[in-house]
């Protein structure tokens, strides 16, 4: 019986790892894929002033310190998405920001085809948050004096 058992336990162990590996794997390439995305397809572009992001925010109004400053946040966030005890915290300050850009969306740069985007980053970035919780908690725990 306990051999039996052992085989069972082994087994079970065995199909328990590869769905949590699974679930790592996917965290891993949507937080790398995001951090591209977020770094270099939207940081970026503000920082060396594209046409595109300066239209942007001419029209929301509050000058370059601004979109430079959005821009310095999302080429940071995106490198702190790749720190592993950084990457939690990260998420949840992106989402912040997305939260931001929603209410810019909608209200200043008339775009509201552009919350679509907003909002599928935003449950990305949330379920990379959920994932990488533990990491948050230590990176809390290491700042507590």
């Amino acid at each position: 019986m306990s051999e039996a058992h052992s085989a069972l336990s082994i087994a079970t162990a065995g199909e328990g790892a590869v769905p949590g590996r699974r679930h790592e794997i996917a965290v891993k390439v949507l937080t790398v894929l995001l951090a591209l995305f977020l770094g270099a397809a939207s940081g970026l572009p503000k920082l060396f002033r594209a046409e595109a992001a300066v239209e942007a925010f001419d029209k929301i109004g509050w000058g370059d310190w601004f979109m430079y400053a959005v821009g310095s946040l999302e080429v940071l966030g995106a490198l702190a998405l790749l720190v592993p005890i950084l990457s939690g915290a990260a998420a949840l300050a992106f989402i912040g920001l997305m939260i931001g850009a929603t209410v810019f969306n909608l209200t200043v740069l008339d775009a509201p085809q552009a919350v679509l985007t907003t909002a599928i980053l935003t449950v990305v970035l949330g379920y990379i948050a959920w994932s990488r919780r533990t990491h948050t908690t230590q990176l809390l725990r290491r700042l507590r004096p």
